[in-house]
């Protein structure tokens, strides 16, 4: 069902790929917009047990997207030095495709914002707590389902951290 990557060595290990999820702290998710124009919008996740988890406005352009079309893509980018004397660029980034849905189980909200309180505020536990229960009706969280997700990094830093 998904392409396979064209330029093969330079797909990155499975490891590799989850450890770009984990160290990155913003990406772009892209949707199917108004009209069938793509929507991408940049938003801040955690990713936990194989799934990305974000926070969101109770309304607006993507969830409008989501309840019309769950399939979705979320892009990250670790590195992005450009070298303009060898006209290239040394990147890292990863591509992931699959499904979203707003968690409608309290419980399951809960524990995704507190996924993103711990990730983006790890000194703050209790603070966090206290922002979760005082927004908790202006906000909505959204799980997106990883089906297939690759890693992809420049020739000159395949095999390098």
């Amino acid at each position: 069902m998904f392409r396979k990557m064209r330029r093969i060595a330079q797909q990155l290990s499975e490891v590799e790929t989850e450890a770009i999820l984990g160290s990155c702290t913003s990406g772009v998710l892209a949707v199917s917009g108004d009209d069938g124009f793509p929507y991408a919008v940049p938003l801040s996740y955690v990713y936990a047990d194989g799934k990305l988890f974000f926070h969101v406005a109770r309304s607006g352009h993507k969830l409008d997207a989501i309840a019309r079309n769950e399939k979705v893509s979320f892009c990250v980018i670790q590195k992005d030095e450009v070298d303009p004397a060898a006209f290239t660029t040394h990147y890292r980034s990863v591509v992931v495709f699959g499904r979203a849905r707003i968690l409608t189980e309290d419980a399951e909200k809960r524990r995704a914002l507190r996924l993103l309180v711990g990730k983006y505020s790890p000194e703050f536990p209790e603070e966090g707590e206290a922002e979760i229960t005082s927004a908790w009706e202006r906000f909505l969280a959204l799980e997106l389902r990883i089906e297939h997700m690759t890693g992809k990094a420049a020739k000159e830093l395949i095999g390098r951290q």
